[in-house]
């Protein structure tokens, strides 16, 4: 495996969110997700760059509808070349549900395409639940330190 990929993000969306506060957080939990490796044949270890797009729930819907046959917008789009698209609309929306804010969902969703880079899938179980706890642990390390 080559050294971690560098993070880029670039926010195409009106949302009021820390580009800066999202790329420390992803950055210092980087390490963790190249360890999570899936069963599938990951690809982040090899990737010297890593684009991350925030965008709106209007922009996804394309792209999801373009590429995956699904009009309907989506929390996270992620492509092995290492591009990943986070809704930062539907981070908004969704955060509650998860008791968490904004950015903190946000940082779910970046993690969670740095994971599917690492050989995640969540098209079945028991795929879906172990990426999820993966994920789930990855973001309690980012957001509190915790190695729980």
């Amino acid at each position: 495996m080559s050294s971690a990929p560098v993070l880029e993000i670039y926010s195409h969306t009106a949302e009021e969110i820390s580009t800066q506060w999202l790329m420390a957080k992803a950055s210092s939990v980087l390490n963790h997700c190249l360890e999570a490796r899936g069963t599938e044949v990951p690809v982040l270890g090899e990737l010297d760059e890593i684009e991350i797009s925030l965008v709106d729930d209007e922009a996804i819907a394309q792209v999801h509808g373009q590429f995956l046959d699904d009009p309907t917008p989506t929390d996270v789009i992620t492509f092995p070349h290492g591009e990943i698209l986070v809704s930062v609309e539907t981070a908004k929306k969704a955060g509650p549900e998860h008791d968490l804010n904004l950015r903190e969902e946000t940082l779910l969703y970046i993690i969670h395409g740095l994971l599917h880079l690492n050989g995640h899938t969540d098209l079945s179980e028991p795929e879906r639940a172990e990426m999820h706890v993966a994920q789930d642990k990855i973001l309690r390390i980012a957001l509190d330190g915790s190695n729980v």
